[in-house]
């Protein structure tokens, strides 16, 4: 099976989300999945199969459970593959950088004009009126 295929279903992208916060029994994994898919403990099993088989996934037993982890290197195999297309959404991400920035930049910038505004004021509040000579 095709890394993409296996990517391709949401279940088992789900899967390799919780496994990459750490290592989680198949009873854990299933107990979120069902919960969020609807999907039995069989069905879960299947997809773990599908990620261990294809090595997106690795098991080994503790006493009666199996606990599951990510395997990287798949993922790094296609984080490969995916490099000859960054150059599409790269500029467009710095580009996207920039702009945030900016903003910040800017309202850093309108913040501090209206508390130096708002000093002011306060300052022109807590002094006595002049009297006129």
């Amino acid at each position: 099976m095709h890394a993409f295929d296996v990517l391709g279903d949401p279940v088992r992208r789900r899967i390799l989300e919780l496994l990459a916060d750490g290592e989680m029994s198949s009873g854990a994994v299933s107990e979120v999945i069902g919960d969020e898919f609807g999907i039995s403990q069989p069905g879960v099993s299947q997809h773990l199969k599908v990620l261990r088989e294809n090595g997106f996934a690795t098991v080994r037993p503790e006493g009666t459970r199996r606990l599951y982890a990510v395997n990287s290197e798949p993922l790094r195999d296609i984080d490969a593959w995916l490099g000859q297309f960054r150059r599409f959404w790269t500029p467009h991400l710095d580009a996207l950088a920039t702009e945030l920035a900016r903003g910040k930049r800017e309202r850093r910038r309108r913040e501090a004009g209206r508390d130096k505004t708002a000093g002011d004021r306060a300052e022109n509040q807590a002094r006595p009126p002049r009297s006129k000579p």
